[in-house]
């Protein structure tokens, strides 16, 4: 059996211009995500961890999670990481939530972010350590309890609750080294903050916007300098509330990100801070249509993905009907605009069929995450010295540069292996250098291509292979 491979030069040029001939329900690039919540244990775990065979079984239940999330075409996963100034990892800084072990201030025995990068990366999946910045849960639970007694002058109270205090210049530099604790230690894709706003129960007062807007600022400018310094490929995001602010024709109804809780979201994607926003349109018509369009108009080339309240599918949440959120994702879609699930249990649960929707209508094919252009955007040099064992039917290859760090793989029907089509990609972001092909028979040429990406994204040139067929096309 002969085998050819090449490389083939300005085949990425060629995706660009042909990028409009492709069905536009099936982008090759695009975020798909589910924030996956560990508080309670409302998405993961649904057991305590206490003993080897129930830290185990804690961790094939994630696995479950994200077997499924993968047959759905999900690429990212924001696990919820910091909870209420608590952890899911062993922190220097903060305790022990208890939602893995069952008793807060206590480790399950072993790590359970390590362990969800590692399964998630097996997947081709990011993970984007999501953290809870301002509120720090109940007055006498043991997170709001060690911070205000390590750091009184950056806790509040307000009724039952603690919060974190944007004022003071010192809650920066806290929840930025939260921030660089996790990015310093995990191999994680994102650094996700949620609640990073000043808190409903004390909204600022209109006089006083300008002010709480920087201190706001103040913090996720704190956190980008750490992060971006430590690893500059790592995503800083948020989920901001999903109006950003009054349209010329729709209104917010004074509920929105900048003139209520003094979040200036597109002021941070225009100014570098973000590298992607997750605005929590939890919304319904010309609440949800017109503001999501804002977004990704003010995204200053940056990702946008709208975070989508499927939760309102279930009878006991909202009166929604499967229609209506399928009309937003092809809606999302038809804007370039990722999606986002709110939240993962209710997408695994199919209520409505969401998840039927998804695998096999929506996200029938893979997509690949969108490269950080802004932030690099040069690509790495493709794979080489590729060697077929025809016996085996394996594949392997080697980098040809330092730039590398995962490979995707493709199989096509054409010539030169179309490296464009979403539906041609067999592996993603793989971080073996070899795959194994399935047994096939063929009457004519099979060809395929390996690409290496780079830690923002950005993907080679392919190399390219032929399994020659008994015929000619």
């Amino acid at each position: 059996m002969k085998i050819y491979y090449i490389f083939v030069p300005l085949l990425a040029i060629f995706c660009v211009f042909s990028a409009s001939a492709q069905d536009i329900s099936h982008p090759k690039h695009e975020v798909r995500a589910v924030w996956l919540t560990t508080i309670g244990g409302l998405d993961w775990p649904h057991t305590y961890a206490q003993s080897t065979a129930s830290a185990k079984k804690q961790q094939l239940e994630l696995i479950d999670i994200l077997d499924r999330l993968q047959r759905a075409n999900i690429n990212t996963v924001l696990l919820q990481t910091r909870i209420r100034a608590t952890t899911i990892y062993p922190s220097a800084l903060e305790p022990w939530d208890g939602c893995m072990s069952g008793i807060p201030g206590k480790s399950p025995g072993y790590d359970p972010l390590a362990f969800a990068i590692e399964e998630c990366h097996k997947r081709g999946m990011e993970l984007h350590a999501w953290v809870v910045a301002i509120p720090v849960g109940k007055w006498g639970n043991i997170g709001c309890k060690r911070l205000h007694s390590r750091h009184r002058n950056i806790v509040k109270r307000i009724g039952n609750e603690g919060f974190m205090y944007p004022d003071n210049p010192q809650t920066a530099k806290y929840i930025a080294d939260i921030c660089d604790e996790i990015t310093r230690n995990y191999d994680i894709d994102g650094i996700h903050l949620d609640y990073i706003r000043y808190p409903e129960q004390d909204k600022p007062k209109p006089s006083a916007l300008p002010a709480c807007r920087r201190n706001i600022t103040r913090i996720v400018r704190e956190i980008n300098a750490k992060v971006k310094s430590r690893k500059p490929w790592v995503k800083i995001s948020c989920s901001p509330l999903g109006k950003y602010s009054d349209l010329s024709r729709y209104r917010s109804y004074g509920w929105n990100a900048y003139s209520t809780v003094a979040q200036d979201a597109q002021a941070w994607m225009r100014d570098g801070l973000m590298d992607q926003l997750y605005p929590m349109i939890y919304y319904k018509g010309n609440n949800f249509f017109p503001f999501a369009a804002d977004w990704q108009e003010q995204n200053h080339g940056r990702s946008i993905s709208a975070g989508l309240g499927i939760y309102f599918l279930s009878p006991r949440e909202g009166d929604w009907s499967i229609d209506m959120v399928r009309r937003q994702l092809y809606f999302l879609r038809s804007e370039g605009i990722g999606h986002c699930f709110f939240r993962c249990k209710f997408l695994l649960d199919n209520v409505q069929g969401v998840y039927d929707f998804v695998a096999n209508e929506l996200n029938r094919y893979p997509a690949l995450i969108p490269p950080m252009t802004w932030a690099d955007n040069k690509p790495p040099m493709a794979p080489s010295q590729l060697v077929y064992e025809p016996k085996t039917r394996h594949l392997s290859w080697q980098p040809s540069c330092d730039d590398t760090y995962l490979y995707n793989i493709y199989r096509s029907d054409t010539t030169p292996a179309d490296i464009c089509s979403p539906e041609n990609i067999i592996s993603m972001r793989s971080s073996d250098q070899g795959i194994t092909l399935p047994p096939e028979h063929h009457l004519f040429d099979i060809h395929y291509a390996v690409t290496a990406i780079d830690r923002y994204g950005n993907e080679s040139e392919p190399s390219v292979f032929t399994i020659k067929g008994l015929w000619k096309k």
